[in-house]
């Protein structure tokens, strides 16, 4: 029987954002691993890798294919994943070979972790194939059965006078205030394209028959213009934050005023989660925020 190694890292993350969920998935992981591994025919080809939220298993299958087996806690943002990789059938993101709907385990092709866009070292480079990538993924029509920014954008809306009352900087509250206000501009229409929420430069790897594929993505339905902050936020630099949003408005063709307030939505997003997790908004988000609120036009 393989021996499957969960890092210390993951099992903390797993305990800090899902409790008694995420100790009990972490708990049963070694089993679960163990299970797809006899169930796909795997064979275990290196060392297991992570991030805050899956535990990634290089393979290789009965035909000695090189491949990744991922293992999640199946919740709203993951179950989406597998429906996302199928509608782009690896055209600019990562192939899915196999998927379990009951555990949202996945079976996807191996690219190289050691070939990430965020060790290209001009930002800027970074942000055009972010920005291109974007343009390709989002050009699709989201599939009906995935979450919808629309119904976010309204739940947003909805607890921002309870987080306000909670912020005690006066001029954090007006920032916050504000992007909810650019928000209420766009909430009636949240677009329906498909989204990848999540497309920062450690979710750009490389791959032998494409430069950059994107992986891990939080699909949703929507308006592309919310999918711009995090090669905004990621590798942050207050002087850059300008030039990034115009440099990707400039190549999704957006229209800037709604992109502003799609991008402005997803730091009231982030600013709500700090405020409902008992945590001081970031600064960075807040700095985004200023600058953008004079993005007009």
């Amino acid at each position: 029987m393989p021996v499957i190694h969960v890092p210390e890292e993951l099992a903390a993350s797993q305990e800090k954002f899902n409790g008694d969920e995420g100790r009990a998935f972490i708990a049963r992981l070694p089993e679960l691993a163990t299970a797809f591994l006899d169930r796909w025919e795997l064979r275990l080809d290196g060392p297991s890798m992570y991030g805050w939220c899956a535990l990634v298993l290089p393979v290789l299958r009965a035909d000695g294919t090189p491949a990744v087996l991922k293992l999640q806690l199946l919740d709203e943002e993951s179950e989406g994943e597998p429906v996302a990789l199928r509608a782009w059938a690896g055209d600019g993101a990562v192939r899915l070979l196999d998927h379990d709907p009951d555990t949202c385990t996945m079976l996807l092709e191996r690219l190289d972790p050691a070939r990430m866009l965020s060790h290209v070292p001009d930002s800027r480079t970074a942000v055009l194939v972010v920005a291109r990538l974007l343009a390709h993924l989002t050009a699709l029509p989201a599939p009906p059965e995935l979450r919808r920014l629309g119904d976010i954008a309204h739940a947003m809306l909805e607890q921002t006078p309870w987080a306000l009352e909670r912020v005690p900087d006066p001029a954090a509250r007006r920032l916050i205030a504000d992007c909810a206000a650019a928000v209420r501009e766009v909430v009636d229409e949240p677009g329906d394209r498909l989204l990848h929420w999540d497309l920062h430069y450690e979710n750009v790897l490389a791959a032998d028959r494409a430069d950059w594929l994107a992986i891990d993505p939080k699909p949703l339905a929507g308006d592309p213009g919310f999918d711009l902050l995090p090669a905004i936020d990621n590798r942050f630099d207050p002087d850059e934050v300008r030039w990034r949003f115009d440099a990707m408005t400039d190549v999704l063709a957006l229209d800037r005023s709604r992109a502003r307030a799609w991008t402005l939505g997803r730091v009231l997003q982030n600013c709500l989660w700090e405020i409902e997790d008992g945590r001081p908004v970031e600064e960075e988000q807040l700095e985004i925020a200023r600058r953008l609120r004079e993005a007009r036009g």
